[in-house]
């Protein structure tokens, strides 16, 4: 499990069975043995378990707990990076942010923001042209209508370019429901939590810019390696903590 700062753990395969038997036939002028009141009786059972089944899970269409949260208005140009702009940059100012567009609808209510921080200072950068960014991206999900856990489980290696399984998963304890981070080698790491209805979704990326017009080959083939965003993971798991409480009311 991931902690503030240790960090460890992996998931498990669940191994599924399928079972398959034949009905009985009886042919007709057959008596089937047994006494008639035990079979009757056997069906109530049968049916007081199945309405209770129901009754316990609302024919499927158990609303999941919102815990507060609400998005009511776009909140992209507010949104505050205390803890990763410490440890890396602040954000950009209000004017360069990107927005996904605020979503409201019965059944879901969605935010996305993408969030540049400022260019490292030049003394940090590389040299010869190079510099090292850095965006956040949030994304904020409440499903109203239907629980989204399973999917929450289902969805744990897919990002935004499909499925990669040499990503590495680490879970993340005491943070909503479920937490979990997926790290990969292009530059990426994305914290997810679930907490009830909501999905919450902070993803830091950094990426390399040449800053000139001047641009080969060759120099593409200096260009600096992609930093490590590991030493930044406690810096992200606090301002989820953050957003998380910004959304709740």
């Amino acid at each position: 499990m991931i902690s503030e700062p240790e960090m460890a753990g992996e998931f498990g395969a669940v191994e599924t069975r399928e079972v398959m038997g034949d009905f009985d036939r009886v042919f007709v002028g057959e008596r089937r043995p047994g006494k008639p009141w035990l079979w009757a009786l056997g069906g109530m059972v049968m049916a007081s378990a199945l309405w209770a089944a129901l009754f316990l899970y609302g024919l499927g269409d158990r609303k999941p707990d919102m815990h507060g949260y609400r998005l009511d208005q776009n909140p992209c140009p507010s949104l505050q990076l205390k803890s990763i702009g410490a440890a890396i940059a602040p954000r950009e100012s209000t004017t360069k942010f990107e927005s996904g567009g605020l979503l409201n609808h019965a059944a879901l209510d969605q935010v996305q923001c993408f969030i540049p921080l400022r260019s490292r200072a030049r003394a940090e950068r590389p040299g010869n042209g190079w510099s090292i960014d850095y965006t956040v991206g949030i994304t904020v999900a409440l499903h109203k209508k239907t629980d989204p856990g399973a999917e929450f489980e289902a969805l744990q290696r897919v990002t935004e370019f499909g499925v990669d399984p040499e990503a590495k998963l680490e879970t993340v304890p005491d943070l909503g429901d479920k937490a979990y981070l997926l790290t990969r080698d292009d530059g990426n790491s994305e914290l997810r939590v679930l907490e009830g209805g909501a999905v919450l979704s902070l993803r830091l990326s950094t990426f390399t810019q040449y800053q000139s017009d001047e641009y080969s080959e060759a120099v593409a083939g200096n260009g600096p390696d992609i930093p490590d965003l590991s030493p930044y993971q406690s810096a992200m798991i606090s301002d989820m903590r953050d957003l998380m409480s910004r959304f709740k009311q």
